[in-house]
Parts: C-alpha cells; structure tokens; sequence
C-alpha cells in the first residue's frame, strides 16, 4: 500500500503536468490504455487466462471506480484542489462505515468479522490529518461539485471493497486491474468523444506523449499494488496507510511546484503518519493473538 500511493503521489504530479495542455478525458484514457496493454503482456507471460467466473464483480468493480475517477476529475475542476482531494479522501471514513454496518448486521461481537474500534479510529484520525493538511473550503456557489466530490469517495469506497471481494473470490491481480483499465479506456474515450478534448496524433509533443505514457505507467504499476494489498491485507489497515499519500504530494508538492509549508499542514502530516503506523500495529495484533488464530483453525 505504502508503495501504491508513493506511486500514485507521482502520477499526481505528471496529472498536474499535463493538464496544462491535454483534457481530462485524454489523460484518463491514456492512463488506462497504457494499463490495459502492460496487464495484456504481464497476463500473457504469466498465462493468466482473460476468463472470469465472476464478470458481474468485475463489471461493478470498474463501474464504480471509473465513474469515481471522472467525478473526482469533475470536482477539481470547480473546487479547490485541496478540498476536491479531501472529498475523495472520504473514502476511508465510507470504507469504515460500510464495515461497521456489515459488522452489526451479520457478525456477533467479537467474531471474525467483527470491526476493531481502534481501526475506525485510526482511520478517522488520518482523515482529521488529511483535512489539516489541505484546509478544505466550500463556497456556496461550489456546492454541486462538493456534492460530486463527496460522491466520488463514496464510489471509491465501494470500488476498494469490491477488490477486496475480488481478492476473496480468487481472481487475480492482474485480471482485476485489466478489466478496471478496459473500463477506464471506454470511459476516457467517451468523456474525451463528448468534450472534444482528444489531441489529433499529428499535434503531440514528444514531452506530452512521455507525460501520459509515464502516467499511465506509474498509474498501472499503483493500481496493481493496491490491488494486491487489497487483496491480502485489512481494508481499515490499508485504508488508513492511504493517507501517507497526502504527505508524498505535500512533499512533492514543495519540491516540484513551491507549496508553502505551513504549522497546521505539519500537525496533520504527523496525524497521517500515526494513524498509518497505528493501523498496521494493531492489524499485526490482532492477527498474531491466539482469538484471531483459534478462529482461523
């Protein structure tokens, strides 16, 4: 995970790059097109078979984590980008909810799968991090793009815990990150068709190209990472280490395009990082007490 968002954190950068002279729509489906043919390769020397037994989770899988991609895209173009990443970064807090209220429907208190309190709690202390960190503003007039990037989180909570069902049901990372970028090549290109923002072959740069194939790659190789912890690690634990990606782009934000560094956005970079360290502590606990092994065997 810790790998996934450094990743991402760059991809971030390259986006903020190129979107100075590419659309929204483009650099989506160059994200997913270079992602599709790498997984096609990877499936290929790995032979890994194209076919699924589950294509109706694969189906809801990309639905739901591509339309939480073009939302999040959509409400940072009317929202300050502070507060569109906050928005997005709700989807810990939704993970959280959504595993609270699976916990007290279907599982008895202190079962398997019941949700440790002190995991929401991390989780929630990461989020109270990330809104330090970027100082989030709504202005009355911007309250359908809030509305748009909260519903992203939304939808991106729903995308990682259907990963993890993936992950569950047996199929592998690189068939759920395939699929996920096939999804994403239809929507870019559709986003892109609409919006007219596809550059023609003959007016690319050699500096373009490399932005959005380097994306592309960097996206791809994250994907597959968070894919794989998701598949075999927590989702509270994993989606309070999300939040070391807000410190990864407040550093290369400094670095690359001179962000001031304030106090505030200090105290919550270190709220980020304990609540990550936290997650991953007491996700060890619990897996290595004798309860969590009595209930394995």
């Amino acid at each position: 995970m810790l790998g996934a968002v450094l990743l991402f954190s760059l991809m971030g950068a390259g986006v903020k790059l190129a979107s100075a002279t590419h659309g929204a729509g483009e650099i989506v489906f160059f994200r997913a097109a270079v992602g599709l043919v790498l997984m096609g390769v990877v499936m290929r020397l790995r032979r890994v078979s194209l076919a699924t037994h589950v294509p109706s989770m694969h189906l809801w899988r990309s639905l739901t984590g591509v339309t939480s991609l073009c939302l999040w895209f959509y409400a940072i173009g009317g929202l300050p980008l502070g507060t569109a990443v906050t928005l997005n970064y709700m989807s810990s807090v939704w993970v959280a909810m959504f595993l609270i209220g699976s916990a007290v429907l279907v599982a008895a208190p202190g079962s398997r799968n019941s949700v440790d309190g002190r995991l929401v709690a991390a989780v929630l202390a990461g989020f109270a991090g990330v809104a330090l960190v970027l100082r989030p503003t709504i202005a009355e007039d911007q309250l359908w793009y809030g509305l748009c990037g909260l519903l992203s989180g939304l939808l991106a909570a729903m995308a990682y815990l259907q990963v993890s069902a993936l992950g569950r049901a047996g199929e592998p990372e690189e068939r759920v990150v395939l699929y996920f970028s096939l999804g994403g090549v239809l929507a870019g290109a559709g986003v892109a068709s609409v919006t007219g923002g596809m550059t023609a072959p003959a007016q690319h740069t050699l500096q373009g190209l490399a932005l959005l194939v380097g994306i592309g790659v960097l996206a791809t190789a994250a994907q597959w990472m968070l894919t794989r912890a998701y598949s075999i690690g927590s989702a509270l634990a994993n989606s309070a280490l999300q939040y070391m990606g807000i410190v990864f782009s407040f550093m290369l934000g400094v670095w690359l395009f001179n962000d001031p560094v304030t106090l505030q956005a200090l105290a919550g970079m270190g709220l980020i990082i304990m609540a990550g360290l936290a997650s991953t502590l007491l996700r060890n606990k619990i897996v290595r007490s004798p309860a969590a092994t009595n209930t394995e065997n």
